[in-house]
């Protein structure tokens, strides 16, 4: 079952599970060390999207409000032994019925865009390095 907190419900303890594996992936695993605490996790309207597994979160992701209208979604993320079981998909699907037809807009890692294009994304612009990382920015 698919979790949700806004930033200002997220308890001490899922924050910490969301993080730790943020950094296991982004930042070990891919070898990309970035700033991951970015100071938008806590704000009131920022939702966070899970799902747990017996050692702790198997899937994460977060949407932000665009100051300019509309969300974006990021941080998706699947720890290694849960992936293949279609989890970002689901708190993709999750993620998109909360924010209703609204636009939204993502910045994938270039590997990802057909993923991500199973949503409804496309590319809207060139590919560029983030953190040494091959993305693209995609809308819906």
């Amino acid at each position: 079952m698919v979790r949700a907190a806004t930033g200002d419900q997220v308890s001490a303890g899922d924050l910490y599970s969301f993080l730790k594996l943020r950094v296991d992936v982004f930042v070990v695993e891919q070898e990309c060390p970035y700033p991951e605490l970015d100071g938008r996790d806590l704000l009131p309207g920022t939702r966070h999207l899970w799902l747990d597994g017996a050692s702790g979160v198997d899937a994460y992701l977060r949407v932000l409000e665009e100051p300019s209208g509309g969300f974006r979604i990021g941080r998706v993320v699947t720890a290694g032994a849960a992936r293949g079981r279609g989890l970002a998909g689901q708190l993709m699907h999750a993620a998109l019925e909360s924010i209703s037809d609204a636009p939204a807009v993502l910045d994938a890692q270039t590997y990802a865009k057909g993923f991500y294009a199973k949503f409804g994304f496309e590319p809207t612009g060139e590919e560029f390095l983030e953190d040494g990382i091959p993305h693209v920015t995609m809308r819906r």
